[in-house]
């Protein structure tokens, strides 16, 4: 079997062994059953580092389903690949080929050597980085709940804001509104956000080059830049459409509180599924970029979803190339394969595809009792898994619940699957037979 199938079974197990321990009477505080369907909706948002929920987490789930939904959490966002290398290992076991194999699957990565290295930092890097984001979201947590409500808060929201998942436990829906005016709380979050989205490689990388931007690979510096162009055109937009909306930013007080609830709500956007403001009551500009950010979403070989910066950077270079007449897609003096150029238009393009037809699905099912844009958000937010909603998703019906769970799993399994098959079949299936040219008119 090939190994991207491997995977996508993989996560599939995981979400249906969480759905079940979700839906035992034990997980929800009222020691009765939120049911199956609840239950395999939440694992699915869980596993797939989404945030969609079809109950509140905070008031609904014990202790037992909250740490349940933590480890799905976990486990989605690094991939069970890694964490089953890591166990390898302090057994003693050897990684063979087939192994070696997964692992690069799950981790995105094209080689084969030094995985189990590349693993154990990279699982490292993870409870660090988490571990640092705890410990500053307990100087808040801890004197508003108590010590050990406060660490465990810390801990819970340090996982879901680097695993980019967006659950939080403040119940009704909450999220994060109850700290527009904590600038400390935000920024940890946003700044936990980011890390996660970033992907390990290119952390590992800036670690090794100590932070010199020349030494840095051209896929590296590409990441940094777009993340640092997206933070920064998502946030001026939200402040000139919503600086004087008084159900969002306008309604909180102090110009650096504003600035920094818009920051929060450009990097939430990206794939990670917290907000500090009332989503619902955006302007329809907001919500539409929103959509923007959410589809293009985080980088290769992180914890975010979305088609990837990478991905539309190469886009764009590609059309940038066609204006101005080049034979070939440059970037600081590198060309750009052909090859790649391809695989960057399908996975946009089938993602798009799904998006919309998630959109559709959505509208029909729901009827006119739903905006349009408000679907549109909802099924991009699914696809892209970040998480967010404007509709409010335990109002959809059933069936729309459905569709949202199977783009979850798109979203997660899909993009990456699809890549690594495209990269894998493209030589093979390659024929020696070449046909002759034909033009199409286009345009």
């Amino acid at each position: 079997m090939r190994p991207e199938r491997v995977m996508a079974l993989g996560f599939l197990a995981l979400i249906v062994l969480g759905g079940v321990l979700l839906s035992l009477p034990c997980a929800a505080q009222n020691g009765r059953s939120i049911g199956l369907g609840n239950g395999l909706f939440t694992a699915t948002s869980a596993v797939c580092v989404t945030g969609l929920v079809a109950v509140d987490t905070g008031t609904t789930f014990s202790l037992f389903g909250q740490i349940t939904l933590l480890a799905l959490i976990q486990i989605g966002g690094l991939g069970f690949m890694a964490f089953a290398t890591l166990t390898m290992v302090l057994l003693g076991r050897k990684i063979g080929l087939r192994d070696r194999m997964l692992l690069r699957e799950s981790m995105n990565t094209s080689g084969l050597s030094g995985l189990v290295r590349l693993t154990r930092w990279y699982l490292t890097a993870a409870l660090v980085i988490e571990g640092g984001g705890a410990v500053l979201l307990a100087i808040r947590f801890v004197p508003l709940l108590g010590w050990g409500k406060g660490v465990y808060f810390s801990i819970f929201h340090a996982v879901s804001a680097f695993c980019n998942a967006g659950f939080d436990l403040f119940g009704h829906f909450s999220s994060l509104t109850a700290f527009q005016n904590e600038p400390l709380v935000l920024l940890t979050i946003s700044a936990l956000i980011v890390l996660g989205g970033t992907g390990f490689a290119v952390l590992g990388e800036v670690t090794r080059q100590r932070f010199q931007w020349r030494e840095l690979s051209l896929h590296s510096r590409l990441v940094l830049g777009m993340t640092g162009v997206l933070l920064l055109m998502g946030m001026t937009f939200f402040c000139l459409t919503e600086w004087r909306n008084p159900a969002t930013l306008g309604g909180i007080s102090g110009a650096g509180n504003k600035l920094v609830n818009a920051l929060m709500q450009s990097t939430t956007m990206r794939t990670a599924g917290f907000n500090s403001v009332d989503l619902a009551s955006m302007r329809q500009s907001s919500k539409l970029m929103s959509i923007i950010l959410m589809f293009i979403g985080a980088s290769p070989a992180s914890t975010g979803g979305g088609v990837k910066t990478t991905t539309v950077a190469v886009l764009a270079l590609t059309v940038w190339s066609v204006i101005r007449g080049d034979a070939d897609v440059q970037l600081a003096r590198r060309r750009v394969p052909p090859g790649l150029i391809r695989r960057a238009l399908a996975i946009v393009s089938i993602s798009l595809a799904m998006a919309l037809g998630g959109t559709m699905l959505l509208t029909l099912l729901e009827g006119d009792g739903q905006p349009f844009l408000d679907m549109m958000f909802e099924a991009f937010s699914a696809m892209a898994t970040v998480g967010v909603s404007s509709a409010g998703t335990p109002n959809l019906s059933a069936g729309s619940k459905t569709v949202l769970a199977l783009m979850m799993f798109f979203g997660r399994v899909g993009p990456l699957t699809m890549a690594s098959a495209l990269a894998s079949r493209q030589n093979r299936n390659a024929s020696k037979i070449r046909y002759p040219e034909e033009e199409i008119t286009i345009g």
